[in-house]
Parts: C-alpha cells; sequence; structure tokens
C-alpha cells in the first residue's frame, strides 16, 4: 500500500473527538467497505439494542435483571427516580468519607490513614487495581495495596509490606454477595493479622456489598467504619465505576468526578447511530470482520504507556467473561470468543512482536497511544531526541512492520493518561462488548462458566474433608486408589491423589506421604 493510499485511508476512516481528546484509527486494518456493507445494519441494530438496555431492558435473562453500569455516569438515565438518587447519594457518600479519611476526622488505632488494603477478586480488583495505577503516585493522599486472590504465600506477601503499619491501614473488602471464598479467605487472613497485632479490624474495616448480604450483615453487626452498596444490576466486570472503583480511587485522591465525566462523554459519542461515527460500533464492526464472526483471531492490546500496562489484565475479564459463550441466547451452540493478551509497549517489542510480525497470523493488534509523555520537560537523550520521541518512534516503526506483512492493526490516541481519558476507555471497551455480543447474539452480561467452576471446586474441598476423615482413622498408609475406594469415590483417584499430595506439601496439614515415587505406588497417612 503506497504512502499516499494509507494516507487518504487514515483521513477517511479516522474517528476523532478532540474535546475528549480521543481518536480511533482503523485504516490499518485491511477490509472494502463493500466488505463491511451486509454488516452495518446489523452494527446499527446493536445500537438500538443497546439504547434499549440503557432504558432498563431486562438483560441478564439468567438472574432476570437489568444491566445498568451506563447510569453510574449518567444517573438521569436510569428507569427509575430511586435509582438515579441512589447513585448520586452513593457518589456523595464516596466523596465525602475520602474527604474525612484525608483529614484525619476518621482515623485508625495508629492515627490517620496512610495505607488502603483492597480485598476482592474479579472485577472487584481488576478495574481498582488498573485506575490505580493508570492514575496514581507516590504522593498519593493513600498508597493502596491489593489482596486478589487466595493464595497463602502472596496474602503473606502484602501483609509482610504492611507490617507494622496495620494501625494506619484502611481495608476494604468487596464482594457483591458477602460469600465469593477468595474474598473472604483474605478477609479472614487480614483478620487474624490484626488480631495478631492488637488491633480491632473492624475499626479499620469498610466493605462494598449488596443489602443484606453476608458481608453486610458481618459489617452492620460487628460496627465496620462504612459500608457502601455494589447493586445488581452492575455485574463485577463493569463495576469499576461504581463504588468498588470509585471509593478505592477517592481515597487514593483520584478525582473520580474526571473519571466519571470521561466515561460520559464516550458513552454519549459511542449513540451515535452512524457506525462509521461511532467508536465503539467501528470497533464491534472491525472485530467481527477480522475474526470473522467467530473470534478467529486474538487481540493484543499494546499500550505504549507504563501506566496503562494493567488495561490488557482488565480487557481480558471484560472482553473474554462476556464474549466467551458455549451457547447462544437461543440455546443454540456456537462456541463463541475473543481472546485478550498484552502487555505494554515497547517492552513486548522485545517479547512477542518477532512472532507477531513473522509467525501464525492469528490476532490483530490494538496499539494505545499517548501523545503527552510527561509533565515535565524531557531531557533529550540525543540531538533534538527524547525518551518520548523514542517511544513515539518505535509505536510507528512496530505498526508500519506489522502492516507490511499484512497484519490488522488499529490504533487508538488519547492526548494523556487522565481521569478523563481512563474514564473513556472504560467506557468505550464496555460498549463495543456490548454491540459485538449483539452481532453475534450471545448474553454478555452472564458467566455460567465461572459459575460452573466455583460450583466444581465446592466439590474438591467436600471431598477433601472426605479423605480427612478417613485418613484419621486408618492404622496403615494407603494408596490415593485405596483412599478412593474406602470413601466410596472410586471415579476422583486423581483427585484424591492430588488432594493428598497438597497436603503433604504443607506439613501442618497432618499428613505425610511414606513411600512410592509414581502417583500410583505413593502412600499417605495421617499424622497428629
Amino acid at each position: 500500500m503506497s504512502a499516499n493510499s494509507t494516507w487518504f485511508r487514515y483521513c477517511q476512516y479516522l474517528v476523532s473527538d478532540r474535546q475528549l481528546g480521543f481518536s480511533l484509527d482503523i485504516s490499518r486494518v485491511r477490509f472494502n467497505e463493500a466488505d463491511l456493507a451486509s454488516l452495518l445494519p446489523r452494527v446499527e441494530a446493536a445500537i438500538g439494542a443497546m439504547e434499549t438496555l440503557e432504558r432498563g431492558a431486562i438483560a441478564n435473562t439468567d438472574e432476570n435483571r437489568m444491566v445498568g453500569h451506563y447510569w453510574l455516569r449518567a444517573p438521569e438515565l436510569a428507569p427509575s427516580a430511586e435509582i438515579a438518587a441512589d447513585i448520586r447519594q452513593t457518589q456523595g457518600r464516596i466523596i465525602e468519607f475520602a474527604k474525612e479519611i484525608h483529614e484525619g476526622v476518621v482515623q485508625g488505632a495508629e492515627g490517620q490513614f496512610q495505607f488502603l488494603l483492597v480485598i476482592g477478586i474479579g472485577g472487584s480488583a481488576l478495574g481498582p487495581q488498573f485506575v490505580a495505577q493508570a492514575l496514581g503516585s507516590p504522593l498519593d493522599e493513600i498508597l493502596p495495596f491489593f489482596i486478589d486472590n487466595t493464595d497463602p504465600d502472596g496474602i503473606d506477601q502484602v501483609l509482610g509490606e504492611l507490617d507494622g503499619q496495620l494501625g494506619s491501614t484502611l481495608v476494604l473488602v468487596i464482594s457483591k454477595s458477602g460469600g465469593t471464598p477468595e474474598t473472604r479467605n483474605g478477609m479472614l487472613e487480614v483478620q487474624k493479622a490484626y488480631q495478631a497485632a492488637g488491633l480491632n479490624f473492624a475499626e479499620h474495616a469498610v466493605a462494598i456489598t449488596q443489602d443484606g448480604s453476608k458481608l453486610h450483615q458481618t459489617a452492620t453487626s460487628e460496627n465496620w467504619l462504612k459500608t457502601f452498596p455494589m447493586w445488581d444490576w452492575v455485574g463485577g466486570r463493569t463495576s469499576v465505576l461504581s463504588a468498588v472503583g470509585l471509593l478505592p480511587a477517592a481515597l487514593q485522591g483520584i478525582a473520580v468526578e474526571d473519571l466519571l465525566a470521561g466515561a460520559a462523554a464516550m458513552d454519549r459519542l459511542t449513540r451515535i447511530t452512524d457506525p462509521w461515527k461511532n467508536p465503539a460500533g467501528l470497533l464491534a464492526l472491525i472485530w467481527f470482520h477480522i475474526g470473522n464472526g467467530q473470534g478467529a483471531k486474538d487481540m493484543v492490546i499494546l499500550p505504549y504507556k507504563d501506566r496503562l500496562s494493567l488495561f490488557s489484565r482488565y480487557l481480558q475479564q471484560l472482553v473474554m467473561e462476556s464474549l466467551g459463550k458455549e451457547l447462544d441466547r437461543q440455546g443454540k451452540v456456537v462456541h463463541q470468543g475473543l481472546a485478550v493478551y498484552g502487555n505494554k509497549g515497547s517492552t513486548d517489542q522485545h517479547a512477542y512482536v518477532q512472532q507477531l510480525r513473522d509467525g501464525i497470523a492469528n490476532f490483530f493488534v490494538t496499539f494505545i497511544q499517548v501523545l503527552k509523555d510527561r509533565e515535565d520537560p524531557s531531557l533529550e537523550v540525543e540531538p533534538g531526541i527524547t525518551t518520548g520521541d523514542y517511544l513515539h518512534g518505535l509505536y510507528l516503526g512496530t505498526r508500519e512492520a506489522l502492516g507490511d506483512n499484512r497484519r490488522d492493526t488499529i490504533t487508538i490516541t488519547i492526548d494523556e493518561v487522565n481521569g478523563r481519558s481512563v474514564g473513556a476507555l472504560i467506557a468505550l471497551y464496555e460498549r463495543a462488548v456490548g454491540l459485538y455480543a449483539e452481532l453475534i447474539n450471545v448474553n454478555a452480561y452472564h458467566q455460567p462458566g465461572v459459575e460452573a467452576g466455583k460450583k466444581a471446586a465446592a466439590v474438591v474441598l467436600e471431598l477433601q474433608s472426605l479423605v480427612l476423615g478417613h485418613l484419621k482413622g486408618l492404622s496403615e498408609p494407603q494408596t490415593a486408589e485405596q483412599i478412593a475406594a474406602g470413601i466410596e469415590q472410586p471415579d476422583e483417584v486423581e483427585w484424591v491423589f492430588k488432594i493428598l499430595q497438597h497436603l503433604a506439601a504443607n506439613p501442618s496439614r497432618g499428613v505425610v506421604q511414606t513411600t512410592g515415587d509414581t502417583p500410583n505406588l505413593a502412600k499417605f497417612r495421617a499424622v497428629s
């Protein structure tokens, strides 16, 4: 493709909004308008369906609930005055509570709060983590830490960093139901640490949860500092602009009003009915075209900014949990999805860009370009050249190198990383995912695969209790096959072995492996 033709395509297909400081460039995707003609009416219909969704239609039929994360940045669009008032009141309470913390009106056992420990998982952690890294600095009002897994060693690492500082650490526990095992486990571990330090956990704790949940009952009965709501019409992966993300951001010192304003501005831009002028509609259209409507190519996210390095992880959940479905909305097996991976440029030019250019062409790249390098003037590392110029050159060079080898690329450009631009990016992808789900006819707002994994984990833990109970009654070591037969679970011998192997690796669990170098010969016994 000649330089003149690439310039013409760039000018023709660029969608931009100067006020928002945003543009979307699809010119380096291989398509002719004729290729997309049959899709345009479907995208227009999807935009219409999104409008119906925003008015309060039931979107998650599994749970018979609305999906209204769009109302968080435009309460006036909520389907009832009660919901609108609840949103506004909660946002006001968040700002007021953060002010009380920053001014020392509310303090911990050792004075003003200096640290924030967020306990959550999935959307209750990824969104807040992304915002914290994108917009935070060492000079923040409070420095955030996260426990986002039920990994004991990971929990120990975080608590080790806060050793001796728990009395000035505010703990934020986030769980809609209050029964999410990973979050509950993290909370119990942190409660134990506070107890060991001679501190009252409740005097340092805040809950974000649904009214009436187990966590809400615990926080109320133990007189925690505050509780903030999670609504049934906000899903975890779209909750970052609810209290889930706004409260930790406000506590950190981030202007949450800017996040909401940026998202609201992008929402307005993505309500445009013409797909060629609607950036979310255009993304959904191009995703469908590139992947033949089947997610045939992976989405590689490459932000050329360290502050946005967690964006690909955030999008992994938003995109893959929303679109990765076995069944369409009529119950037909379709096995849909869109895989997402990435980290940041130019780091990945020294990692997997080699394969992107020369290897299997099973992907498309989305570059995220940030025009502003830093607040202060930059050092010239060569005459007339700064580090930011190098980064910009590496982005353009990689884009060109991929294009020369017929690799499709999209570029999103923002003026700078700030609250408005981060809010806009969040809103852009939320809406693009919803529109793409309409195109492929799947329910973007449920997650049966995640629930299946949780149920299977519960079965494993029940089996572990049976195994331990059986071992304690044995006088001689037994193999996994013998133990599985003894608890009348012969079909689960592999699970039994793996349970025993894990328990034996942790001396405090009271199980030892006595003999055997292979799974079928290994024998186990209980010890006191």
